[in-house]
């Protein structure tokens, strides 16, 4: 958790500037999983300061069996995405490529996934995935997702 607000801060002093970090208010909002329990899914704010957060949560069996804190910062090297999830350490991914409703992050030092993808064929479906090499083989594992309303009546 320190990792996350060490990131955040450093996000924060920033300076606010309309920036490529705009473009990606596609995937803003609430997404459940289309593959999980309900409560499973990711909320991501709208983007603001430089920076874009979100959060996931896995649920089975009624009990979170994981969650992850998210943050898009646009600094000087271009959009990073951090990821802090639990029971593992934060892990950067810079951005490779950034298109009209699909950006693709990257850190090619990393154990898996070395690769972070979100795309959105429409409005209401969000899809993340995550791939690269793990124990010698090409590995992807998709996320699908659709809009639902936030809590307190967002987006």
């Amino acid at each position: 958790m320190r990792t996350f607000a060490a990131c955040c801060l450093v996000a924060a002093a920033l300076p606010a500037t309309a920036a490529p970090i705009d473009g990606l208010a596609w995937f803003a909002g609430c997404w459940a999983a289309e593959q999980g329990d309900a409560g499973s899914g990711e909320i991501w704010t709208t983007p603001a300061g430089a920076t874009v957060l979100g959060a996931s949560r896995t649920v089975r069996g009624g009990r979170t069996v994981a969650h992850e804190f998210m943050v898009i910062v646009d600094g000087p090297q271009g959009l990073v995405f951090v990821a802090a999830p639990s029971a593992k350490p934060a892990a950067s991914f810079r951005a490779l490529r950034v298109e009209a409703r699909r950006v693709t992050f990257e850190n090619p030092d990393k154990d898996f996934p070395q690769r972070v993808i979100y795309e959105s064929p429409d409005d209401d479906t969000l899809i993340g995935h995550i791939e690269g090499r793990q124990d010698g083989r090409e590995r992807r594992i998709d996320y699908p997702m659709k809009r639902v309303p936030c809590p307190g009546g967002a987006r």
